[in-house]
């Protein structure tokens, strides 16, 4: 069974940076993508897909993090992570790290963002 946990989530200021780890344990093939989604707050509880690494290797980000979040991920050591910087209060949420190794979808417990003006 693979497992997902997420780590360095926190408090920044505006303007601030983060980076967010996302560890693998089980078994996966080597054609695995990776990816954070973001759930936003609220009722709502909007899911935005932020960034991800596709099984080729290329990495694509939604429009509001272009240029500023930077993804990775190592298959050797079945590790990625998500380097934000230049924060904004509505990069807020729950990063949420998932892998998608065919046919089957992985997901992380989350790690809390919250970005403050």
């Amino acid at each position: 069974q693979v497992q997902l946990v997420e780590s360095g989530g926190g408090l920044v200021q505006s303007g601030g940076s983060l980076r967010l780890s996302c560890a693998a344990s089980g078994s996966l093939s080597s054609t695995y993508e990776m990816g954070w989604y973001r759930q936003g707050p609220g009722r709502q509880r909007q899911h935005v897909l932020v960034a991800r690494v596709t099984g080729g290797g290329d990495t694509i980000y939604t429009d509001s993090v272009k240029g500023r979040f930077t993804i990775s991920s190592d298959k050797t050591k079945k590790a990625g992570d998500l380097r934000m910087t230049s924060l904004r209060p509505e990069d807020t949420g729950t990063y949420i790290c998932y892998v998608h190794d065919y046919p089957r979808k992985y997901w992380g417990q989350g790690t809390q963002v919250t970005v403050s003006s």
